[in-house]
């Protein structure tokens, strides 16, 4: 049985292949069409997954799709009767939904040679979301949580995930949202762009929560979960403009002049960030917290079982993740790679085929279900790029053994030199995990500012993550528990901090990624050969991408090396490495290493 899953007309458009309960491929719209968090419909990716498969769309047994436009129909009628939109607000968007085409339409046009004969299966946002963690997750049974902004007139959802099926516990309506009061809260604080609420949290840990009896007053905890105080937010009585169809999602405005009455102004995005921005940042991350472990405990209460699963948008925030070992009765967390709306393509896919009668059988350990690409495909790249890399003043050489060619990368890195690092299939989801990633040495302290002004060009408030060898992270974290996708956020021992300032955050924190052979043979092998030079048993990964989503093919990834500052690029087996014109052994970038 073959199962095409989408996230379709939603942010992180995105599409996964399913065949017989195991994943063949999945990747977001977004890393075909170079627009950040696209919306619409993913042509792309679908185009993708039946090439990675190797398979015609008339082989498609059943489409899932994350979305029910019935879910939850009573209690729409009875807000919109009650208090709700306008009528116009509606039938608006009911004509934008009819002028769409219909789903199997769509994706016919994907391949027109071809005939659609699948099922089409629509499924509720947040059973979704629920199933693309739990159903994939190494747990046979696990608390499950859906947070995110709004889907299906619902918020979140809670529930036992048990022998493959999924039970709901509770739900939060629409128009409450914790998703949506910390979009609104970033909005407010200068950062506009949808996706912007990982810059507030990193900016929280520079400030203090002096701010949240105030936030208190903007969400209330109540026994089965949690309320918006209305009267600061504008997205329960306007019809708010926003782009969901072929382009970067945008919103307007979702809070009111109220905020401002009670927070004082509002930051622009070209004000500079006092004390005042970072304190009221830390103070939203101390509201969503309070609200998050309020249903945790709630759900531990009901369910009883010390294995949580999470998922949606909220559950991207790691900082709030990495605490749930210390501040609850949890013993074992898992976030799947693409946590967002992405990955409610797998979890349509895999809630399809739970309710057609399949069973439980896989796991996802690692996130690497994009596309790849064979030596011969780069070499190619090269080979039309001879002349522009050689006017750059690179080198090109190819080490086809790996043992050597980690080895070199890793002097390279322990050299104060900044790698870009293109290996294998593509990642799923917002993180780089070793296949598409920018490398460079943990130990420097001025790396941070460096990597941000001339490679990365984003806030110098954000921090870097270290991608660690699983056996180590008990000697260098103060928790242990495995996190393969970077979802969690946990305290650096206090000892270790110095050794590695490029990855150590204000707070004492680091947003890690564990490492194992099994999920990763390649990286693995060049983060023990840095640690063999250096006894650091971990390497600085950032996304390789420059303010555009993480690149996909290997022309992407030379275009950005090429104008970056970005000492060496490893394509595969091939090093392309940028000649030291000044005759030193410094990098140009960087300057002298420090002593391993």
């Amino acid at each position: 049985m073959i199962i095409l899953g989408l996230n379709a007309f939603h942010c992180d458009s995105a599409a996964a292949l399913v065949r017989d309960g195991v994943l063949l491929a999945a990747a977001e719209e977004e890393r075909f069409r170079r627009v950040k968090h696209w919306a619409g419909f993913p042509a792309e990716a679908i185009k993708y997954c039946l090439k990675e498969a190797g398979i015609r769309i008339g082989e498609i047994d059943h489409v899932a799709v994350n979305q029910d436009g019935n879910a939850h129909l009573l209690r729409k009628a009875l807000y919109v009767l009650g208090r709700g939109p306008k009528s116009a607000l509606l039938i608006s968007r009911l004509r934008t939904r009819r002028r769409r085409k219909g789903i199997l339409e769509l994706i016919k046009d994907v391949d027109p040679r071809g005939s659609v004969r699948a099922n089409l299966h629509h499924i509720e946002h947040h059973l979704c979301h629920m199933f693309s963690a739990y159903h994939v997750s190494p747990f046979s049974e696990a608390a499950v949580l859906s947070v995110d902004g709004f889907g299906d007139f619902s918020s979140a959802a809670w529930g036992l995930g048990s022998d493959g099926a999924i039970r709901v516990d509770g739900r939060v309506y629409f128009p409450h949202s914790l998703g949506l009061f910390y979009q609104a809260l970033t909005q407010y604080l200068g950062f506009p762009n949808y996706g912007d609420e990982y810059k507030v949290m990193g900016l929280a840990a520079f400030g203090s929560p002096s701010y949240l009896r105030q936030m208190q007053k903007i969400v209330k905890l109540e026994r089965r979960g949690f309320r918006l105080n209305l009267s600061y937010f504008m997205h329960q009585v306007e019809e708010l403009p926003t782009q969901w169809t072929d382009g970067s999602p945008t919103f307007p405005d979702l809070f009111t002049p109220s905020l401002e009455a009670l927070l004082g102004p509002r930051r622009s995005p070209s004000d500079p960030i006092e004390q005042r921005h970072r304190d009221i940042a830390s103070s939203v991350q101390a509201m969503y917290e309070e609200a998050f472990f309020h249903l945790l405990a709630l759900m531990h209460k009901e369910t009883g079982t010390r294995h949580l699963a999470l998922a949606g948008g909220c559950a991207a925030n790691s900082v709030a993740n990495g605490k749930v070992l210390r501040k609850t009765d949890y013993k074992h967390v898992y976030v799947q790679s693409a946590a967002g709306d992405a990955g409610g393509a797998i979890g349509a896919a895999f809630a399809a085929w739970q309710s057609l009668g399949g069973e439980r059988r896989f796991v996802m350990d690692h996130a690497f279900w994009g596309p790849h690409f064979s030596m011969e495909e780069i070499r190619s790249c090269l080979s039309e790029r001879q002349h522009e890399i050689e006017a750059s003043h690179c080198t090109i050489n190819v080490i086809a053994d790996e043992q050597e060619l980690c080895a070199r990368t890793a002097k390279v890195i322990a050299d104060g030199k900044v790698v870009g690092w293109f290996q294998g299939r593509m990642e799923w989801g917002p993180r780089a995990l070793g296949n598409r990633s920018i490398l460079a040495d943990p130990r420097r302290a001025d790396i941070k500012e460096l990597l941000n002004a001339k490679i990365k060009r984003r806030e110098s408030f954000r921090p870097f993550a270290p991608s660690v060898l699983d056996w180590a992270t008990r000697d260098w974290f103060e928790e242990s528990d495995p996190v393969p996708f970077m979802m969690q956020v946990y305290q650096i021992r206090e000892d270790k901090r110095s050794q590695i300032p490029a990855v150590t955050h204000v707070d004492g924190s680091g947003r890690l990624q564990t490492v194992s052979k099994r999920a990763n043979s390649r990286y693995y092998r060049l983060i023990e050969a840095f640690a063999d030079i250096t006894g650091i048993p971990m390497i600085l990964n950032t996304s390789f991408n420059e303010n555009e989503p993480v690149v996909c093919t290997p022309t992407q990834a030379l275009d950005c090396f090429l104008r970056t500052h970005m000492d060496a690029l490893i394509l595969g087996d091939y090093v392309i490495e940028r000649r030291d014109l000044s005759g030193s052994n410094e990098s140009p970038m960087l300057g002298a290493a420090p002593a391993s």
